[in-house]
């Protein structure tokens, strides 16, 4: 008398494993980003509070913080990429914000914006303080 042992148990359980390891892997993958991105938001909030506190010291108006964790993040943004970069596009769209034409006129930017942006840069980018410092002694600013 023989015993016949079917295979098709075996396979059903190798079948089980694959898949439950799978999933296993996807639900970590996912648990893995979801940490790294509340990491980076808590960095970013922290560091949006400790810009909103200079700019509140100097008596610069304060942004909120996710209007400053959108546009800075953790790293400073295009702020930290190339400041004098990032200061020559500001003052443009800071020129174009009023009516445009043939009569328009070259508007100088007012001390305080770059107050706030040297402030900003000293938060996010330390290390490029002077370089924006050095940028900025480029530009005609008026004290609002």
């Amino acid at each position: 008398m023989s015993v016949h042992v079917d295979s098709a148990p075996r396979t059903k359980r190798i079948i089980t494993y694959v898949v439950l390891g799978a999933i296993f892997l996807i639900l970590l993958l996912i648990a893995l980003g979801t940490f790294q991105a509340a990491k980076r938001n808590t960095q970013a909030t922290q560091l949006a509070g400790q810009l909103q506190q200079e700019l509140q010291k100097h008596g610069l108006p304060v942004p909120s913080t996710g209007q400053i964790t959108s546009a800075l993040g953790t790293d400073g943004g295009l702020l930290c990429d190339d400041p004098a970069l990032f200061l020559d596009r500001a003052i443009a769209q800071y020129a174009m914000s009023g009516a445009g034409g043939p009569g328009a006129r070259p508007t100088i930017a007012p001390a305080t914006f770059a107050q706030g942006a040297q402030l900003a840069v000293g938060v996010y980018c330390p290390d490029k303080a002077t370089e924006f410092a050095n940028a900025l002694d480029d530009y005609e600013l008026h004290d609002a």
